[in-house]
């Protein structure tokens, strides 16, 4: 109870504050998945490495990113933010050293590897404590946290860019992997862990009232449903988002530049910076739309949406506007599953355990991430264009699965646990949430 008022007493102690740190934190460590493409080709340039191979250290960071949130939210709840974050800042600031100086394979692995798990660290904790320090609104701190590290490499992509071809690929890891560290361990120690008073709070009554543990989630089929639609959709986006130069060099617009008010733009790095600013504007703004007309149909307008993206970029590719616009859209839209799956499993799951149950849902990206070498290898052996018909199928195939499968079992969901219960809600769209209001 003491610790519980300290930590309302400390002028830090805002959600806001708190919020903005969790995502300063995130922009920072997001260029180890988000600006990675940039080194692909200068790697593979210099040591003659396969790109496939050169793609595994990208699978082993996202594998590990992802794996470890649930192991972020355990760490984070027993030794607090701060701790686990400068851990994490230390793994991030080796990880790129390491890359910096890899003149192996293996090397470059373990500085994937190491990225991951100091990803994983800030990801699952910068989410975790958005989660708690915004009861009532876990929308939309879940979605303005992950636009940080949709949108955090926006801001630094055009100097990396610029780095590598002015001083080497090996100078901007070295550089930029020191101040980003450095960041994350200076701004970590702004965090603190959200009073218990307002963990426990209940807000919105339209939502689960009753909490799910981790073992029940794991017997329910909504979760795994869940898990096969956020993979369907993120193999197509970590595929690209590890990709993008290289396609663009495959479509022969590695070399083109752009006029934009006056300033000449090479179109790779136009399109990762469009890529990265659409991306986090995405995230919260799916999860508003959600809000409004359902979880599981904005999850199926999204894929949709990026389904037709992947048809016109195979098409219009070749041209670097047209390259530049249809990678910004399709990542506007594919950014919203890390939004909208957080959302729904907290409105399916509950609250109490949303950190580690949210963190086991993630996993399902680090699956997606075991496929990009194999899309990359299909890539090089049938081209682009198979790459991009797959993902175009997958997306449409996810968009049934949450309209026809996913929908109707949340409903039965719902419905069982209100007759055993009387204590939950379902979230849906404002005119059906009123009708069960009026109904009860």
């Amino acid at each position: 109870m003491n610790v519980d008022r300290a930590t309302e007493t400390n002028l830090l102690a805002k959600p806001w504050v708190q919020l903005a740190a969790g995502v300063v934190c995130m922009a920072c460590v997001a260029n180890l998945q988000y600006g990675w493409t940039l080194f692909v080709n200068p790697i593979e340039s210099k040591y003659h490495w396969k790109v496939e191979a050169i793609q595994v250290a990208f699978t082993l960071f996202v594998l590990l990113e992802t794996s470890l949130n649930p192991v972020a939210g355990y760490l984070g709840d027993r030794f607090g933010p701060r701790r686990v974050m400068l851990a994490a800042a230390s793994l991030v600031a080796c990880a790129w050293l390491l890359n910096s100086m890899a003149t192996s394979l293996d090397v470059l692995y373990l500085g994937g590897a190491l990225g991951g798990m100091g990803t994983g660290f800030v990801y699952g904790i910068c989410m975790g404590n958005a989660l708690k320090w915004f009861p009532s609104r876990r929308g939309l701190a879940a979605g303005l946290t992950a636009a940080g590290y949709g949108a955090g490499a926006a801001i630094t992509v055009g100097p990396i860019a610029t780095m590598i071809h002015s001083s080497g690929y090996e100078h901007a890891f070295a550089v930029f992997g020191l101040i980003q560290g450095g960041i994350v361990a200076i701004t970590s120690s702004l965090m603190l862990p959200a009073p218990v008073s307002l963990q426990t709070a209940r807000f919105n009554p339209e939502q689960t009232r009753r909490d799910y543990s981790p073992s029940e989630v794991l017997r329910n089929p909504i979760f795994y449903i869940m898990y096969l639609v956020y993979v369907m959709v993120a193999f197509g986006g970590l595929t690209l988002a590890a990709s993008v130069a290289p396609i663009a060099k495959d479509m022969q617009v590695d070399s083109a530049t752009l006029r934009i008010a006056g300033m000449s733009l090479p179109a790779v790095v136009l399109a990762l910076d469009l890529n990265r600013l659409c991306d986090g504007i995405g995230r919260p703004f799916f999860g508003w739309v959600s809000d409004r007309i359902g979880r599981e149909l904005t999850m199926a307008l999204g894929a949709i949406i990026g389904a037709a993206a992947l048809l016109m970029l195979d098409s219009y590719g070749t041209y670097p506007l047209s390259f530049v616009l249809l990678t910004a859209l399709y990542f506007g839209v594919y950014g919203e599953i890390f939004s909208l799956f957080p959302a729904t499993a907290a409105d399916t799951f509950g609250a109490r355990f949303a950190t580690v149950n949210v963190g086991m849902l993630y996993t399902a990206k680090g699956t997606a991430s075991l496929l990009v070498p194999a899309a990359v290898w299909l890539a090089r052996s049938q081209g682009w264009s198979t790459v991009f018909i797959l993902s175009m199928c997958l997306n449409l195939l996810a968009a049934l699965l949450a309209v026809f499968v996913l929908a109707p079992l949340r409903e039965r969901h719902f419905s069982q646990a209100q007759r055993s219960s009387g204590a939950v809600f379902r979230v849906a769209a404002p005119d059906s949430r009123r009708r069960s209001r009026e109904g009860a």
